[in-house]
């Protein structure tokens, strides 16, 4: 993503992986809007056992009828919703950008009915994807930004130039922005956090196999690539490549793995600011906030503290030269590649999309353009969508379900055996403190400041960089908006957010096949409930659960029950982690941990949901349904919930998933979890040695 402010890796846990860094796939490009459903029995290999694999069972045959599009990284249910968003994001945009078409004979658009919104996102698409003008204005603009780092004559004044890049999103060497504070978490606080790298994990700099060495020299030679491109001799280029190289593997020693961020313990250290003054002496952070027009703040979490140590020796030990260039490379690595000419487009997708993620082919222009305005005006474009795509009975829909699934564990939390009966208290307490937040905010942002300007590409980016990082730092110091969302309405995707200790379904994936009007409440309580219920297990995985009902990072439980989920967790740790994901690449149990728990216990709620819902409507689940396909409706719920998650992905995608994504593999998003539920095997009948009944069931809720 270009130019915004990146929160703590560990503080939004979602239903679905997140694109790969720089290589956003965008989905395939049908013509017109299809119809999806919960349920499509055509997608079912019946040549294959629902016991011995439930997954392929399930999805085999949609899985043999979408192959990974070329321009895609990976391919699944997700991406064909966002396929039918992308068509009707477009159409909006396409209507508000015919609105402000230049007047005959002048460069000023010609007047129309367009809300103020209405012209900003028409404006930033119109221009977006004129790329003939884009092309006439060339490099200079970005080139003459990449010059002005040449008139840094010391040390001293790197705090300026690196404050002015931040408020534009690019931050070199470190993350500075707002948080909730851990400890409080009515308050936000500032906070200062190692930077992300031009590769995705610090492993990536460190690990000694070929296919890693490999593809190291694929990475210099892109940045090489990349400098010249700007107008560098090559033998600078390579120099200069071979430097920022040099530098990141420093920076990524010294950083924190994404496994090791976990834990909130782990990055939530409070200190005074004179503290953390005295930890950076060669950086001048003072001067740092001051020229970034942050008010002086008395404390502050700093999140990394052994990175920020090893940063301030880096700083007094490199040459001027060398993190001048490393700067360089942040401001190219960042540059908006919608808003320049293509060379730089291509080379940045060279690495990032067929490199590293093995994707043949950029997406058609106009669906980048649909995913820019998004992400530059989200909640301006999403008030559209949801007016036309997102209704009320769809929010009351929603909000029984999940009222449902969260009923389901006030009962699951009475019968845990494992459990004390005081920390039940505490639980109860959190799960009946979780805001449900359903297709869009109550409050819509304000964009009136933020100047959308047609014809202006870059310009365009950068105010809307400029607009993000000012509405980001001015919280800080300021109370929590308990209403704010990170996900913009037409997301497919959902989140929980702990320290606001709300679950979050924004309208984009509240649709088929995830929620089916047209289906029975089998499928619709597998996958929609499904949904819900893993987002809700969020609050009590691993991480989640050492967040208090309020949302501050306290330890609510006994000593004992602590103990005991402990012992239950590792018990899924170890099933993932013998599960192959590529070649020779196992998933990380202990990465994946809270999306597996969220699978596993969020499957099992929005069972048990399904199951009180059903015997107050007189269903027996295990009766043989009344429809055509001949499935019970235990059978609906679970393949409901399967094949939800059908989806193919290149080799090369999914190896960079396993070493940097907290979310398993689909399939194992699917057979790990059924393995594990009695419910399951019973409805399907499966005999203990099949493959799907585990040896060892691993269940926490």
């Amino acid at each position: 993503m270009f130019m915004t402010s990146l929160r703590p890796l560990a503080i939004l846990p979602t239903l679905l992986a997140p694109a790969l860094l720089l290589a956003q796939t965008a989905p395939f490009s049908p013509q017109t809007v299809t119809q999806l459903h919960g349920l499509d029995t055509s997608f079912l290999d019946t040549a294959t056992a629902p016991c011995d694999n439930f997954y392929l069972y399930a999805c085999g045959q949609w899985l043999a009828r979408h192959p990974v599009p070329a321009d895609h990284s990976a391919y699944g249910r997700g991406d064909e919703v966002a396929d039918q968003n992308d068509l009707k994001l477009k159409a909006i945009l396409e209507k508000a950008a015919a609105g402000g078409k230049p007047a005959t004979g002048g460069p000023e658009p010609a007047p129309s009915d367009r809300t103020p919104n209405e012209q900003k996102i028409g404006d930033d698409y119109a221009t977006c994807m004129d790329t003939e003008a884009i092309t006439a204005k060339g490099m200079e603009p970005l080139t003459s930004k990449l010059n002005r780092i040449g008139w840094v004559f010391a040390k001293g004044q790197l705090p300026m130039v690196v404050a002015r890049l931040s408020a534009v999103g690019v931050q070199p060497f470190f993350r500075f922005g707002s948080v909730q504070d851990a400890a409080d978490a009515t308050r936000q606080i500032a906070e200062f956090d190692q930077p992300g790298l031009g590769l995705p994990e610090r492993g990536y700099y460190l690990r000694t196999d070929d296919k890693s060495k490999i593809l190291r020299s694929q990475y210099l030679d892109h940045i090489a690539r990349m400098f010249v491109i700007v107008g560098e001799p090559d033998t600078q280029a390579r120099a200069d490549a071979q430097a920022v190289l040099n530098f990141e593997t420093e920076l990524a020693k010294a950083s924190m793995s994404n496994e090791e961020r976990r834990d909130p313990h782990s990055i939530y250290h409070k200190t005074q600011f004179a503290a953390f003054e005295q930890i950076l002496p060669a950086f001048n952070v003072s001067s740092f906030l001051h020229e970034l027009g942050v008010a002086p703040v008395l404390s502050l979490n700093d999140a990394t503290p052994a990175y920020f140590a090893r940063l301030n020796q880096l700083i007094a030990s490199t040459d001027l030269g060398t993190l001048k260039t490393f700067i360089r490379w942040n401001m190219l690595r960042s540059a908006p590649v919608l808003a320049l000419p293509a060379a730089i487009d291509d080379e940045t997708f060279h690495f990032y999309g067929q490199v590293l993620s093995g994707q043949p082919e950029q997406p058609v222009r106009w669906k980048r353009c649909v995913q820019q305005v998004d992400q530059d005006l989200g909640e301006a474009l999403g008030q559209v969508y949801v007016a036309q795509y997102f209704s009320a009975e769809d929010k009351q829909r929603t909000l029984q379900l999940a009222q449902d699934v969260e009923a389901a564990m006030d009962r699951d939390i009475d019968q845990l055996s494992w459990m004390s009966d005081a920390t039940k208290r505490e639980a109860k307490i959190k799960l009946h403190a979780v805001t449900n937040k359903i297709g869009y905010p109550d409050t819509w942002l304000d964009y009136s400041s933020l100047t959308i300007t047609r014809g202006d590409a870059l310009g365009n980016a950068v105010r809307a960089a400029q607009f993000e990082v000012h509405r980001d730092l001015a919280k800080i110091g300021k109370p929590v908006d308990r209403g704010e969302w990170f996900m913009t309405p037409p997301t497919v995707n959902a989140y929980y957010n702990p320290q606001m200790n709300d679950v979050n379904f924004p309208a984009g994936i509240l649709q088929p096949p995830y929620f089916d009007p047209a289906m029975d409440d089998a499928v619709n309580y597998g996958d929609a409930g499904g949904v819900i219920g893993h987002e809700l297990t969020h609050a009590f995985d691993d991480e989640g659960r050492q967040f208090d009902a309020q949302g501050n990072l306290r330890d609510w439980w006994t000593p004992a029950d602590a103990k005991k989920f402990t012992q239950r967790a590792e018990c899924v740790v170890r099933e993932y982690d013998g599960f192959v994901a590529v070649d020779d690449l196992h998933v990380n149990g202990k990465l994946t941990l809270g999306e597996n728990l969220a699978d596993l216990g969020g499957l099992r709620l929005a069972y048990l949901a399904y199951l009180q819902r059903a015997q107050e409507q007189h269903v027996d689940p295990a009766a043989q349904a009344s429809t055509a396909d001949g499935f019970t409706p235990a059978q609906r719920f679970f393949l409901s919930y399967a094949q939800g998650w059908c989806e193919n992905t290149r080799p090369e995608a999914m190896r960079v998933r396993v070493e940097t994504d907290p979310h398993a593999p689909e399939e194992y998003r699917v057979n790990g979890v059924v393995e594990n539920l009695p419910e399951f095997q019973e409805a399907f009948a499966c005999k203990p040695k099949q493959k799907m009944v585990a040896k060892d069931h691993c269940s926490i809720w």
